[in-house]
Formats: C-alpha cells, structure tokens, sequence
C-alpha cells in the first residue's frame, strides 16, 4: 500500500509540473490518485460507533476539537483523534481509554526554489501523507474535520470517505483562504486557488457545523452549503479558581517567573507569599495579599489576526497614569501561547520601561490554562476574525471562569 500511494502521489505531481496548478489541473490530479488508490483500498464501511477527529494541526491548540471527542465518547462512540502533537491536549483526553490519539507528521517549511512551488510541493507531500495515516487508523464511519486549515484535508478526507464509505463532516472555523490573504494579499493567485478549492469540496461534505450564525449564513449564500451553528461552550474545567489553588499555582509560577515573585523578603517564618497570595503555614489559610497587583491575562496564537501593539500601547498608557499619581493597582499581565510572531512581540516588550507593568509571556500546560484564567481579574482578547464570522474560543474559556472581558467587536 505506501508503495502504491507514493507511486500515485509521484505521478500526480508530474501531472502538475507539466499541467500547470490550475483549478482543472488539480481536479485531474486527484482523479488520477483516486483511480491509483481505488482498486487497492478496501470499500468496508467502518464501525457505526467509531470516529475520526481530524486535525491538521496541534491537538494542543485545538479545544473545540478536542471537545469534540470527549462528547462523542460521552454518547457511546470510540475516536481516532488524529492531528500534530507539538503540545499535549487536556488530560481528560490523554487519559480517556476510548480516545486513541493518532499522531501526524508535520511537513518541515522548504527554504529553497520559488515560493510556488514550494508551496504546491508541501500541499502535495501533505495530501499523500494525510491519505496514507488514514488507511492506518481504524475503519469510522464518520469523519470529523475542523476547517481551517482544509488544504489539501478537505479534498483528502472527501476522498478518503468515498473510498471508505463514510461520511464526512466539517466544522467550520473560519475560512482558510481569508487567512492567506492575511499574508499573500486578497488578489494572490493562491488565494484565489484556496477560495475556490474551499468552496468546490466543502459543498462535498454529507453535513456541517459552524462557530457562528454569521457564518453559517455566509455559507448558505455564498457557497451554498448548508451548516448548523454549534456554538462553543466552556468545558467543566473552565471555573471561578479557588484562593488555594491559586496560591499553588502562583507559587509554581514564581520559580520561573519573577512577576510572580513576592514584592519583598518574608520575614516571617510561618507565613509563604506569592505576588498576589499568602498563605499562613500555622493555620493552613491562604488569602489575597494585601496591595496585590491586579492580574491580566490574554491568550494568543501569535499570528496576523492579533494585533498586540495594541495591547501594548494600553498598557504604556496604564503605566504613566500610575506614575503621574493615579491610585490605580500596579498590574501583571500574562499573555500566554505559541506561535510565529512571537519573538517579534517579544521584542517589543523588552523595549518596554514600564515601572509599574509587568508583561510575562508563558506557555502554560493545559491544566494549568484554566486555573490561571479562573484567578484572573481581566482577560482581553484581541482576535479580529480575518473572514469577520469566527468566534475566539477563547472568549467563552473566560466567560466560563466568570472573568470579564475586553475583547475586539465581532458577530454572533
């Protein structure tokens, strides 16, 4: 069998060297791998009660999934959840015996040849991948994928589930193409590509979800598919923390970073402090320190939907009211995540001469993400939705913790 899917994948990419990478060209090299591939791959259709949870990025970063599986799991189904495991999911899923997490490969960034190609090369390396590690899982009879990022899934797993007779189900967080344009500019030719890629085999799929009534309406008119809103609701671990455990938590913090630390030197044996807790060792109580800084925390991803400058720039205004004689709590904010512009943030952030400000940036584990939201005074969440219809997660995480919000506009 990988003979055969590199010996399919191998003349397909020929046929797009010598075709050219348009609309047509694409649609006869996925013909073509679905005539190699046919005769080989079983047409069984797989166990009513199992079902593949596909992401095509880290399971870490991708909660509404991950969700996803636990519910199916609490109806009585058995999951594949497939995806990157550059962070670890919740240990809810890791721990769960009806949830197997099936690893993917990501395809390292090409540095070398024109930009285009590069990119045709890594999407067709991808999709004959992804085909490959779906013939390994077992057989389900639904598969669910997240969208964005679709290309080459949507196209994969479409083919896949005809192969397999299952059915195929998107959920719909945004759309991948709005998010090139971020990049490449609305007028790219690869945007272009995308959008009608994504719009061509999303009408495809045997059913869909969607984050929000704007986009389930946008799909409707637009591309005529039709989506039932799902939206997001916080998991149980999303609550109010209690003091005690915030003390735990803050002082685990405080090894590693100072904004954590207590203000000044304990001098009492009996008492262990915190920037923002203590806790009486004699009685074995905890309570808010007295002057405690307030607690800000933000979560991104680090990418060109989130501008952070300006966050940043607030928080140079907050830091001069204090200096000029504001009786205004001095402030720690926390802004937690992996992604591409981080360092470039980072950056700016060490430029900062703030006096009464202190800016940190951890990745945080995943039990320790909702534990930290629930003891936070202020979450803010600066996501602005490169398609204008995608709702930030995050969000409801926070509305769950009962933690107010500064957030950027968007619709329901």
């Amino acid at each position: 069998m990988a003979a055969l899917v590199l010996l399919a994948g191998g003349t397909c990419a020929v046929l797009l060297l010598l075709c050219g990478t348009g609309p047509a060209c694409v649609l006869a090299a996925l013909t073509l791998l679905a005539a190699l591939l046919c005769s080989s791959v079983l047409v069984a259709s797989g166990s009513r009660s199992h079902v593949c949870v596909l992401v095509l990025g880290d399971l870490g970063r991708s909660p509404r999934m991950t969700y996803h599986a636990l519910s199916l799991v609490r109806n009585g189904f058995t999951v594949t959840l497939a995806g990157f495991r550059e962070t670890d999911p919740h240990r809810d899923v890791l721990d769960n015996p009806k949830i197997k997490i099936h690893q993917l490969s990501d395809f390292p960034a090409l540095k070398v040849g024109p930009r285009l190609l590069r990119y045709i090369l890594k999407v067709t390396v991808q999709a004959l991948q992804l085909f490959y590690e779906l013939l390994k899982i077992d057989p389900p009879s639904f598969i669910l994928l997240q969208n964005p990022p679709g290309l080459p899934a949507i196209a994969v797993t479409w083919l896949f589930c005809l192969l397999r007779r299952c059915q195929l189900i998107i959920d719909w967080h945004n759309y991948g193409y709005s998010i090139m344009s971020l990049t490449n500019g609305p007028r790219h030719p690869i945007v272009h590509i995308a959008k009608w890629y994504e719009k061509i085999f999303g009408r495809l799929s045997n059913y869909n979800f969607c984050v929000t009534n704007a986009m389930k309406e946008d799909l409707l008119h637009n591309w005529r598919i039709k989506a039932i809103t799902l939206y997001d609701k916080p998991a149980a671990i999303f609550k109010k923390t209690p003091v005690e455990l915030q003390h735990q938590l803050f002082m685990k913090f405080a090894v590693d970073y100072a904004p954590f630390n207590a203000r000044s030197d304990c001098t009492e044996a009996h008492m262990e402090r915190s920037a923002f807790t203590e806790k009486n060792l004699t009685t074995d109580t905890v309570t808010h320190g007295d002057g405690r800084p307030a607690l800000l925390i933000s979560s991104t991803s680090w990418t060109e939907d989130e501008d952070f400058s300006v966050l940043l720039s607030a928080l140079q205004d907050y830091d001069t009211f204090i200096t000029n004689g504001s009786k205004l709590p001095s402030l720690v904010c926390v802004i937690t995540g992996k992604g591409p512009l981080k360092e470039y943030y980072c950056k700016l952030i060490r430029e900062l001469q703030l006096k009464n400000v202190q800016i940190c940036t951890p990745w945080l584990e995943a039990e320790d993400y909702p534990v930290l939201l629930g003891s936070a005074d202020l979450g803010v969440c600066l996501h602005k939705s490169s398609s204008g219809l995608d709702l930030p997660m995050k969000v409801v995480d926070m509305f769950g913790c009962c933690l107010p919000v500064c957030a950027i506009k968007f619709k329901w």
